[in-house]
């Protein structure tokens, strides 16, 4: 089976995160077994914290490590992944300077200059109330030619941005022609509030937001498609536009679960 360009490797696997919080060793298992009648075709890397990494000895699926210190930590895993004959597939990095995410950033610019690596780095920008800074820290990602990262939800209500951040957020990754993946809360396909209560963001909804904001909707009409919840409309939306070209901006997106994704996109008719 051979899913649509749109879907292919648009899941990163981050079954060991909350709030899956599968075993290492079980996510790992599953990760390999998985057919194509699991969606196999729609999964990209597996996700791991850099922590994890010595137990992943074996491994031989692409990984995206997530780096659970500052910029000085991110030499760490591309030694130790190269030491343990790991496949490296990407790096993932949280600034943690809330006052000066900008000169964050350039810290950690300035720790991958001596890395001997050529994997993406995704750069998760922190929600700050003053959108200048926020803006600054994307022009320092996308001039060293980073990526960067947006956290889409969590254990908590204010993990999950509204849709207007969310599309601001889009709109800026596309000016500055900088790609971008999303974590967390994006596990399902459309718009819904989930058992937790809270709003959760939809992946389709993202990937169409995405293409219309490349074709130069205005962040307005891209809220709209953020906030839509009829499947229907959604779907219409999705088999008239060029999504897979829109991939080349947004990546993937880590889920704990690809079962759900999977079922999704099935259900909704966009893969067979």
């Amino acid at each position: 089976m051979t899913i649509p360009a749109a879907w292919a490797a648009i899941v990163d696997d981050a079954a060991i995160f909350p709030p899956g919080d599968a075993p290492l060793h079980e996510a790992t298992a599953a990760y390999g077994a998985r057919s194509a009648d699991d969606g196999a075709d729609l999964v990209g890397t597996f996700v791991l914290r850099d922590t994890d990494l010595p137990l992943a000895r074996g491994f031989d699926g692409p990984l995206s490590a997530v780096v659970t210190g500052g910029a000085g930590q991110l030499a760490g895993p591309a030694g130790l992944c190269a030491k343990l004959g790991l496949r490296l597939a990407g790096l993932e990095i949280a600034l943690r300077d809330l006052d000066d995410p900008a000169g964050n950033v350039r810290r950690v610019v300035a720790a991958l200059a001596d890395l001997d690596t050529e994997v993406p780095v995704h750069v998760e920008l922190p929600h700050v109330a003053n959108s200048s800074t926020w803006f600054a820290a994307a022009d320092e990602v996308a001039a060293a030619g980073l990526r960067l990262k947006f956290r889409t939800g969590g254990l908590e209500a204010s993990a999950f941005p509204h849709a207007h951040a969310l599309a601001r957020w889009i709109d800026a990754a596309l000016d500055r022609e900088t790609p971008f993946k999303c974590t967390a809360g994006l596990h399902r396909a459309v718009r819904h509030t989930g058992d937790d209560g809270f709003e959760h963001h939809g992946f389709v909804n993202v990937l169409v937001a995405t293409r219309m904001l490349f074709d130069g909707a205005s962040v307005d009409q891209a809220v709209v498609v953020l906030e839509q919840r009829e499947s229907a409309t959604l779907v219409e939306a999705a088999r008239e536009l060029d999504l897979a070209g829109a991939r080349r901006w947004f990546t993937s997106f880590g889920s704990c679960s690809v079962t759900e994704p999977w079922a999704d996109l099935r259900g909704l008719g966009l893969v067979a």
